[in-house]
């Protein structure tokens, strides 16, 4: 699979200086980190989830994950994971009769809610599990993680291909007095199982809960100063050069229209310059579905080095995956840099002649950025992420402007 699969060849020729890379469960971590893009949470009692794989029912997903945690009941505990286990029995079935190809599936994970419930799995839908990408840990704590993370190696060594995605969401994480030495804490867990780790998530929601915060969808999470805080401590922890991980963007919580507080954030002059009134009706139908916060939080996500987002619903697919595409301004000065660090050269101009890229302290991010490259693409010099933030494929805008 590949990110931007719901684009047509013509389409991605038309707007990429290098395509989006191709992908499956089995490519290297490191990569692997960075394929998630806009990660879909469905509840387990959702039905047909399996039918709705096989249809390709949400255009572009290219990652999704199973709740049997918060996203249901906890009346619906028991029949949640008999659901699940059916959908995954469904979805092996369907692959043994060649219906589909698992390469052709979203990577696919679990949210699991604790040690006895992975046990429980483990029992009962042995034929599901090799469908699986990994687990999602919520809650995550050093002494409960580290349980679960050995149980997954376990599963590993007895032929399985799982990863771990655990997700900081905790008091003791939010909480300053506990913060930093939990934090650590977990951090040491997580590096003795590092090539378990794909991605670290952060929950922002339940961080907001602890405070009875929920911000409106005008409202970014680094505009909640309690949580921005909190971020950045996890950002300090877990994105440092020496061992890093790849920490993904919390989830943005609204996806339908309602009557707006402040005045949208979306400016209108790209918009305008770059599809005239056709990009105009594009961003007015954006801001109707409220997705210029969505814009917003994602360019701040990356703007702090996160990478991906978690979402709840298919509408935010495409704005999380056309806002982390490359530019080709960024993709010349990492490959420059990273050509050039043999040490012969400390700094040099860029190839844009607008900056100077200083080749020992622009190395971690120029790794960084050809490795989102592999994943992402770049686009053309004359595209922005603007030419493929739009629900329809380009087939419906009469015709693109070049700058």
């Amino acid at each position: 699979m590949r990110l931007f699969s719901d684009l047509q060849d013509e389409e991605i020729k038309q707007v990429f200086y290098k395509k989006p890379g191709y992908f499956n469960k089995r490519s290297d971590r490191e990569l692997l980190a960075y394929a998630l893009g806009a990660t879909l949470y469905m509840p387990a009692t959702r039905p047909n989830i399996h039918q709705d794989l096989l249809s390709k029912k949400h255009s572009g997903l290219t990652s999704m994950v199973i709740c049997l945690e918060d996203a249901i009941g906890d009346d619906e505990v028991e029949r949640a994971e008999e659901l699940l286990s059916s959908e995954l029995e469904s979805l092996s079935i369907d692959l043994a009769k060649g219906l589909c190809h698992e390469d052709d599936l979203p990577l696919i994970f679990v949210r699991i809610r604790s040690y006895e419930q992975l046990l429980r799995m483990k029992n009962r839908i042995p034929n599901g599990l090799h469908l699986l990408t990994g687990l999602v840990l919520p809650k995550f704590s050093p002494a409960e993680g580290s349980r679960i993370l050995s149980e997954i190696e376990n599963l590993n060594d007895s032929g399985y291909c799982l990863y771990a995605m655990p997700i900081l969401e905790t008091k003791q994480i939010i909480q300053k007095e506990t913060r930093l030495k939990e934090l650590i804490g977990i951090k040491k867990v997580l590096d003795r199982y590092e090539d378990l780790i794909l991605n670290v998530r952060i929950g922002a929601t339940d961080f907001s809960g602890l405070y009875g915060i929920r911000r409106n969808s005008d409202t970014t999470v680094y505009d909640i100063a309690v949580i921005r805080d909190c971020i950045s401590d996890i950002i300090n922890v877990f994105l440092r050069a020496d061992n890093p991980y790849v920490i993904s963007g919390p989830v943005w919580e609204y996806f339908s229209s309602k009557e707006r507080l402040l005045k949208p954030q979306i400016r209108q002059t790209p918009f305008r310059e770059r599809l005239g009134q056709d990009g105009i009706k594009m961003r007015t139908d954006l801001i109707d579905m409220h997705m210029d916060g969505l814009i917003r939080e994602i360019a701040m996500d990356i703007s702090n080095g996160l990478t991906g987002k978690t979402i709840i619903h298919p509408t935010h697919i495409r704005p999380v995956q056309a806002l982390n595409t490359v530019t080709l301004e960024e993709y010349l000065d990492a490959k420059s840099i990273v050509d050039q660090a043999g040490g012969k050269t400390g700094v040099m101009k860029s190839s844009y002649q607008n900056k100077m890229n200083e080749i020992k302290p622009h190395l971690y991010w120029a790794k960084k950025i050809l490795l989102k490259s592999e994943i992402y693409g770049v686009l053309h010099e004359e595209y922005t992420y603007i030419d493929i933030l739009q629900n329809e494929t380009f087939t419906s805008v009469p015709q693109l402007v070049k700058r």
